[in-house]
């Protein structure tokens, strides 16, 4: 597979494909093709046959594409499915703004959600700390980059909770936990 071949098969996938932003690929179920030297580095930057990409437009377009079935990833049109690595998670969350629905935060790679249930946040541990991860899409998660986690903590509220103190965030509705020290 080339990223000719991903880009005419996407354009190809129907008006489905056309009407939504993002291409179903949680519809799409083609066979396996092989892995691809493609690797989705921890700080977000994507690489193949170890040279970074350059073209937003590239990224953004593999990024469409992909799909995560298990501890998995794939890049995936309606007749090719190629595994690629991911070292931690593909996105980063580079940027937020709240605004009157929430907070909206955007992914390196252009993606733009608003933080509530359907775009939940957990903690994960992070090279030994707990940090922020949100869920964008089919079961896609960013981490949150810690220029923008700084503000968070700054923003939060303090709730004492068994012997700790847990920072909590507004969203909407949707209250979610930042850290806990």
């Amino acid at each position: 597979m080339d990223f000719a071949s991903i880009q005419q098969q996407i354009s190809e996938a129907g008006s489905e494909a056309e009407q939504s932003s993002m291409p179903p690929v949680d519809k799409w179920d083609p066979e396996f093709c092989g892995n691809m030297n493609l690797v989705i580095k921890r700080s977000g930057q994507w690489w193949h046959e170890g040279t970074p990409f350059t073209r937003a437009k590239l990224i953004k377009l593999l990024a469409s594409v992909l799909k995560k079935e298990g501890d998995d990833y794939f890049l995936v049109t309606p007749v090719e499915k190629i595994g690629i690595k991911v070292e931690d998670v593909p996105f980063i969350i580079i940027d937020d703004e709240t605004n009157d629905a929430g907070i909206q935060v955007k992914t390196q790679t252009g993606d733009a959600v608003t933080l509530g249930n359907k775009h939940k946040v957990e903690l994960r541990e992070f090279e030994g700390q707990l940090v922020p991860y949100c869920n964008i899409r089919r079961n896609l998660w960013a981490r949150v980059h810690q220029n923008v986690l700084y503000r968070w903590v700054e923003q939060a509220n303090e709730l004492p909770l068994e012997g700790k103190t847990q920072l909590n965030l507004q969203s909407g509705s949707y209250t979610f936990c930042i850290g806990e020290f």
